[in-house]
């Protein structure tokens, strides 16, 4: 008597099929690998731009000049005096009123008068080793944003090496002249600012730049803010009990 045995094989069209499987996932393995790249690129500069938009808001909750912190107002810092004041009429001061032309004698705030003297703005930069007023952030504290250990978290460090978002900032006195008097105003932002004179607006850049190669870090995001020398209220700290 003859038996006959089979065993379990593979046949040559499923052995094609698979072959042909396997072949269209490596194909697609890079196209997987530079979307992933992608997007680790992409949170970096997000991550980045959170960071520059957290640096603007507090850059802005500082002293406008360093003679609002110098010169004690009783509370409120005084307007200061700038170079444009001789230029913009709109903006010069009432000597009746120690105040800008339209703000009421009796105002508490926006007036030059501190404790029965005037001050000028500053230049941009520190004027010591602290940083207690808005330009003092000018050329400070550059930051860099990069893919921490295996790509899992986004750390700050000042190393230079692999894939980084630099953040920058720079401040300086932005042109306030406009048609104050005209009965439609009209400003046109310049955020270049007047080279070598004081105005009364502090313009606040936040410049984004990177070394890495990838498509997605090769931008330059600037972010701009402003604060305006016009005397307002000052916030009062007190220590807890």
């Amino acid at each position: 008597m003859r038996y006959t045995y089979t065993r379990p094989a593979i046949a040559m069209l499923e052995l094609i099929f698979a072959i042909a499987v396997m072949g269209i996932v490596l194909l697609s393995a890079p196209m997987l690998i530079a979307t992933a790249t992608q997007s680790s690129s992409v949170a970096l500069q997000q991550e980045g731009i959170n960071e520059a938009a957290t640096r603007i808001n507090m850059i802005l909750t500082y002293d406008w000049d360093e003679n609002n912190i110098n010169v004690p107002c009783g509370g409120d810092p005084a307007i200061l005096h700038t170079q444009s004041d001789s230029t913009v009429a709109a903006l010069a001061e009432n000597n009746n009123t120690q105040r800008r032309i339209g703000v009421p004698p009796n105002s508490t705030s926006h007036t030059y008068n501190c404790n029965g003297g005037e001050y000028n703005a500053t230049a941009i930069g520190k004027e010591g080793s602290d940083i207690d007023d808005l330009d003092d952030f000018n050329d400070v504290g550059l930051v860099e944003v990069r893919l921490g250990t295996g790509g899992k978290d986004y750390i700050e460090n000042p190393d230079t090496t692999g894939d980084t978002v630099q953040i920058a900032t720079s401040i300086n006195y932005a042109s306030d002249t406009a048609s104050y008097g005209a009965k439609t105003f009209s400003y046109n932002f310049n955020p270049s600012g007047t080279a070598g004179s004081t105005s009364n607006i502090k313009a606040i850049h936040v410049t984004l730049t990177s070394t890495s190669s990838e498509k997605e870090l090769e931008k330059k995001i600037t972010m701009h803010a402003f604060a305006c020398n016009n005397g307002s209220y000052k916030y009062v700290r007190k220590a807890l009990p």
